[in-house]
């Protein structure tokens, strides 16, 4: 089987809340490559519910397509750069919710690089559930210097 984006990184970077492969307490999320995109299959306990049972909190929401994004953005330099890779935060993250997300199935989230410039990369990100889109954005990802004076 492929191995996950979020398996490639080095220790260093492997302690995120949402993908850390580190983080005991962490959601263990991962992404892999499927032709130009990326994708990210999680099954949200209901325990993620928000203001309605059953539906997942924008805050969950969120968090997948951040660090879904942040895994794009790495497989995207990943084609050009050597390994060791440094990791990728967020400069910019929007979403627009379209539908509710249910709880206890399947969540899909896809991510495709519109535009890599520099230590940027920009994508488009998609979030679906039983096949239903529930929420899209766009994400702008940078990635940390490999030298920390660099800025």
């Amino acid at each position: 089987m492929e191995k996950a984006i979020q398996d490639q990184y080095a220790d260093e970077f492997a302690h995120c809340y949402g993908c850390g492969s580190l983080n005991d307490d962490g959601l263990h999320i991962k992404s892999y490559m499927d032709g130009d995109e990326t994708v990210c299959r999680f099954t949200p306990a209901h325990k993620y519910s928000g203001g309605f049972p059953g539906f997942l909190y924008g805050g969950m929401i969120a968090s997948l397509m951040d660090c879904h994004g942040a895994a794009t953005a790495w497989a995207a330099k990943a084609r050009t750069q050597q390994l060791p890779l440094a990791r990728f935060v967020t400069a910019s993250l929007k979403i627009d919710f379209r539908a509710p997300t249910p709880t206890n199935i399947e969540v899909e989230v896809r991510g495709k690089v519109t535009e890599i410039k520099g230590r940027k990369v920009a994508m488009d990100l998609t979030l679906s559930a039983g096949g239903k889109l529930c929420a899209e954005g766009s994400a702008v990802m940078v990635q940390i210097p490999s030298n920390k004076q660099e800025g």
